[in-house]
């Protein structure tokens, strides 16, 4: 089978210009990257073993993201709409708020397809074959995909955070990775849920899904065993009254990338670029990655559109990468740190009942609209305010932000 990438005869047009663009990998970075380019004239081929395949992650996209790509909300494919989150701390303190704006969950699958499809309206082609090799050493990108030779004047690699078809930068290592197990449950449900472990750096979650939830837990690749993965998820499931009757399990591996992978690690070259998970383009403390996916793979196709891919890092950087850096930074101190003699993820839990300005900053947080860079000094800006809410809260013992459960008696902060 021979790609549209093969067909271009002279591989730049005039004045240096790309001509024809392979893309590695038809998830989300990829098939938004390949739309752009294809609009703009030029012959975009995204090669997928899978295409729309089902990925065990939540598959939130958070209010940024709805704001960047509004025709994710007003699509007619099957979608939830959820406005209620509740975090839950290893002890068991509980907080339910409003979110500032709604989280709209996709199943994977039917996001793939929507992406892929206006990817192939626009002009792509999609060709469902597995890639095992990429040269990059000459003029001309060369891959190697069903037993067939194809040709580009350039590559974008979005297969996924394991991805190692180029020499020309490294993998992803064990550190910069996390592993997610769960199950597909054919449930209902109309808020999220996600649960903190005590010294664990990761979550649970539970995510209501149009037909079902994504009930799942994510850690550090090599941190903790599968056993005691599949213990905590197992207490989550049985604390939360999950029916698991005809529940699928699974697993994944994801990006997680430290700091100075952020900062320093290759994703572009003369003729080839990263995009999404490959590119480690996911937030470090929450895991969110379909934003940063979508505005990878759209943030490069404006840079080859504008015949600049030589400005892409820098690019990505001005737009979120220098945020995710500076997530990484203090990461494991906000899941494995203390804060007043406790957890800091249970006295985050616990202001959330006490306090309404830091209960908004939290919504601001999940609804994306509160950056890392400057969360710590909005922090500060506002501590008076916290501990004047806090202090009310022990005078009147009425004014909480959200009644405790009747089982869950309020505990007083130290």
């Amino acid at each position: 089978m021979k790609s549209h990438a093969t067909e271009s005869h002279s591989p730049r047009g005039a004045a240096g210009r790309l001509s024809s663009i392979a893309i590695v990998g038809g998830g989300p970075a990829g098939a938004l990257c390949g739309e752009r380019l294809a609009r703009q004239g030029l012959r975009v081929t995204i090669f997928d073993e899978h295409l729309a395949w089902e990925k065990p992650c939540g598959g939130g996209l958070t209010h940024k993201a709805i704001e960047a790509y509004p025709f994710l909300l007003d699509s007619p494919h099957p979608k939830k709409i959820v406005r209620t989150a509740e975090l839950i701390s290893g002890g068991g303190h509980r907080a339910r708020f409003e979110m500032s704006h709604p989280i709209v969950i996709y199943s994977r699958k039917v996001l793939n397809g929507l992406l892929l499809d206006r990817a192939v309206a626009a002009g792509c082609s999609a060709v469902r074959t597995r890639v095992t090799r990429v040269d990059t050493g000459g003029g001309t990108v060369r891959l190697t995909a069903g037993g067939d030779e194809h040709c580009a004047d350039f590559v974008v690699l979005a297969a996924g955070a394991r991805n190692q078809l180029l020499p020309d930068t490294t993998a992803l290592g064990k550190m910069d990775l996390e592993v997610t197990l769960g199950y597909f449950v054919p449930a209902e449900e109309q808020i999220i849920k996600v649960k903190f472990l005590k010294q664990f750096e990761g979550y649970l979650w539970s995510f209501p899904r149009a037909d079902h939830l994504s009930v799942g837990i994510c850690a550090k690749m090599g941190q903790y065993s599968s056993q005691r993965l599949h213990r905590h998820l197992g207490d989550f499931v049985r604390e939360e009254k999950i029916p698991m009757e005809g529940a699928r399990f699974y697993s994944h591996v994801l990006p997680s990338p430290q700091e100075q992978t952020l900062r320093g690690r290759r994703i572009a070259g003369d003729n080839w670029a990263m995009a999404g998970d490959a590119a480690g383009c996911v937030d470090p403390i929450t895991g969110e990655g379909l934003y940063y996916a979508l505005r990878s793979g759209d943030i490069l196709a404006q840079a080859l559109t504008d015949g600049q891919p030589q400005a892409y890092p820098e690019r990505l950087r001005a737009a979120f990468s220098a945020d995710l850096e500076f997530a990484a930074k203090f990461a494991r101190k906000l899941f494995c740190g203390n804060f007043l003699g406790g957890a800091i993820t249970t006295r985050m839990v616990q202001l959330l009942n006490y306090s309404p300005a830091f209960c908004e900053l939290i919504r601001d947080v999940f609804s994306g609209s509160q950056n890392y860079r400057t969360l710590k000094r909005r922090l500060w800006n506002q501590f008076g305010i916290t501990a004047l809410e806090l202090a009310r809260s022990f005078l009147n013992p009425f004014s909480a932000v959200s009644a405790p459960r009747a089982s869950e008696p309020r505990e007083p902060l130290p």
